[in-house]
């Protein structure tokens, strides 16, 4: 057996007998309640045979039995909140409760209803003639008792929570390692490869071809030495340093633009002077990138696309804008979570990984700007100017 099966079997145990240990805690706690109402039920049976024994005896000299039922009568009911009323519905006697509650015969009706609700009334007859009928409810220590169970499920409730959010939090730190370890592990071994193709350009500068190949076959190593430095730098914590991004994002626009389809009628609206924000170049391109290809899959390769940047008093704002299939509005949040996609294919980590860059480690917005059904969407992205 492996050791993920090992701990599944042990958490699985775990939550068994945690299940079982509660479910005990919780039928002891009811056959207490239960016991304990049962011994105040004696308690009130107790005290009205002691009621129709003082009826009896009101007149008897017998100074021993009337202060023994008075005896009964007074301590029985120490806590029990109680109402003896008359065969004609009248007021009798009251235990327990305050006497401003007495004064209103309303609050009194109330009381009896309460009362009834809670425990059997028990009828005190003499002779077989009704004479009084007593109302008792709960004693404060039974309602605290009611209570409960109640707080011992929300313990319970807010401890599972707990363990499933440490549970959930480990597990997806194992798998954010993984996948640093093999993003670390693929740039690794691009990094051969690559040097490879570095040696290669630099001996056809010496052979008789056309510079013009030469210069894109450079922009493409140039672009896999960055995708190399993105993902080597996947888990650690990006350096940000001053930087013009207008001219970082001219440059990744630009790149996308030359190598991307003729059907796409590429836009940009970029002022000519100089922005400085704290950027980390390779992400923040990265961003660029997964921005456009996304707005270009939602064209299905056709449409216009618009790249629009300008600077407010103290944030640069940076518009991607298509005329794709759009974002219904209940989607707006969600396109940004990890593993949403609308497309057959492809993991759904573009947008999110773009959220992480610009809001995790630059401190900025993304987001919806707005977006329409069949007419297209336009995503914003707002960073702090230095």
């Amino acid at each position: 057996m492996t050791l993920s099966a090992n701990r599944n079997v042990i958490r699985w145990m775990i939550i068994i007998s945690s299940f079982i240990i509660i479910s005990l805690i919780l039928w002891n706690t009811y056959t207490f309640f239960q016991k304990f109402k049962a011994e105040e039920r004696v308690k009130m049976r107790t005290w009205s045979v002691a009621q129709i024994d003082f009826l009896k005896n009101i007149d008897n000299l017998d100074e021993d039995v009337n202060s023994v039922t008075s005896h009964v009568l007074t301590e029985m009911t120490t806590s029990t909140p109680m109402l003896v009323i008359n065969s004609d519905g009248t007021l009798n006697n009251s235990l327990n409760i305050e006497d401003r509650v007495l004064e209103d015969s309303l609050t009194v009706d109330r009381l009896i209803e309460k009362f009834s609700s809670e425990n059997q009334p028990i009828e005190v007859r003499l002779q077989d003639r009704l004479i009084q009928t007593i109302y008792y409810g709960n004693s404060p220590l039974l309602n605290k008792l009611k209570y409960y169970p109640l707080a011992l499920m929300l313990i319970i409730f807010l401890f599972g929570a707990v363990a499933y959010f440490f549970y959930r939090s480990t597990k997806i730190a194992e798998q954010n390692k993984l996948w640093t370890g093999m993003a670390k592990e693929t740039a690794h071994q691009i990094g051969t490869p690559l040097s490879s193709l570095v040696g290669w350009t630099e001996i056809l500068k010496s052979e008789n071809v056309n510079p013009d190949y030469i210069v894109e076959i450079e922009k493409d190593v140039d672009r896999l030495q960055t995708i190399t430095e993105r993902f080597s730098k996947i888990g650690s914590a990006p350096t940000l340093i001053p930087l013009d991004i207008v001219e970082v994002t001219a440059s990744s626009y630009e790149y996308l633009k030359a190598r991307s389809s003729k059907l796409i009628n590429f836009e940009s609206t970029i002022p000519n002077k100089k922005i400085t924000v704290n950027l980390n170049p390779q992400l923040y391109s990265w961003t660029i990138e997964n921005l456009v290809k996304n707005a270009i899959d939602a064209m299905k390769g056709k449409g216009d696309l618009k790249l629009e940047l300008f600077q407010t008093e103290k944030h640069v704002v940076i518009n991607i804008s298509d005329t794709g299939k759009g974002i219904p509005k209940s989607q707006f949040n969600k396109i940004f979570e990890p593993g949403f996609t609308t497309k057959k294919r492809g993991w759904g980590l573009g947008l999110s990984l773009a959220k992480r860059i610009i809001q995790d480690y630059h401190k900025g917005r993304i987001k919806v700007l707005s977006s329409e059904i069949g007419k297209g969407t336009t995503i914003q992205i707002t960073l702090k100017v230095v």
